[in-house]
């Protein structure tokens, strides 16, 4: 874990972008899509043509029976910003005595900063699988745990976990893997493509999704 490359590391905000322009699409008429961070704008159902395809070939490589179940895509920069600076404060609150520096990076552990961010972009998405009536299937953590909830349950290749949630997550791994996708290691729940993080992680010269603004 500590070889991890976090969300705040300048590396990631250093990756050039030629944007490639590829809409962003509604995704609730493809796959099974989540209620639990929807709003009024349907902005969280939404990804880029190109990501959206991934998941669905990726989803034919599940299980019999198992779908994934998308929690949230596309994400505004005032939504991410808010949710960076609530952590943050969450965070200052539990460790009063260290610096600025290390609340940045800790927060990233779980919610990028705004400058590295691939929901902004409509390249990343948190999701999760489920069976065909709906029924999460044991990944040993609540998606969207923080490192703190989750007593580091959250890291993609957390130690102690049960033998199942250890099955499941392999699952997804292998799946998302075989379509180029990438997994933010502090996150067992967040895949991404084209975006900055994805650029490094794969050394592609340079990212192909950069933030975008629904209008």
């Amino acid at each position: 874990m500590n070889k991890i490359i976090l969300m705040s590391d300048p590396r990631v905000a250093a990756v050039p972008v030629d944007e490639c322009e590829e809409p962003l699409v509604d995704c609730r008429n493809a796959l099974r899509v989540d209620q639990r961070r929807s709003d009024a704008a349907g902005d969280w159902a939404h990804l880029r043509a190109g990501v959206l395809q991934r998941l669905l070939r990726a989803q034919e490589l599940l299980p019999h029976g198992w779908q994934w179940l998308l929690v949230e895509g596309y994400r505004p920069a005032a939504l991410q910003e808010s949710i960076f600076n609530d952590y943050a404060a969450t965070l200052r609150r539990l460790h009063p005595e260290e610096s600025e520096a290390y609340i940045r990076t800790a927060a990233s552990r779980w919610v990028a900063p705004l400058e590295t961010a691939g929901h902004l972009s409509g390249a990343a998405v948190d999701l999760t699988i489920c069976t065909q009536d709906g029924i999460e299937v044991d990944m040993g953590s609540p998606e969207a745990a923080t490192p703190e909830e989750s007593g580091g349950a959250c890291y993609t290749q957390a130690v102690g976990l049960p033998a199942q949630a250890r099955q499941n997550r392999a699952v997804m791994i292998e799946a998302l893997t075989a379509v180029g996708m990438v997994n933010y290691p502090t996150e067992w729940w967040h895949w991404s493509y084209g975006d900055r993080y994805w650029a490094l992680t794969t050394r592609a010269a340079t990212a192909v999704y950069g933030p975008w603004h629904r209008g």
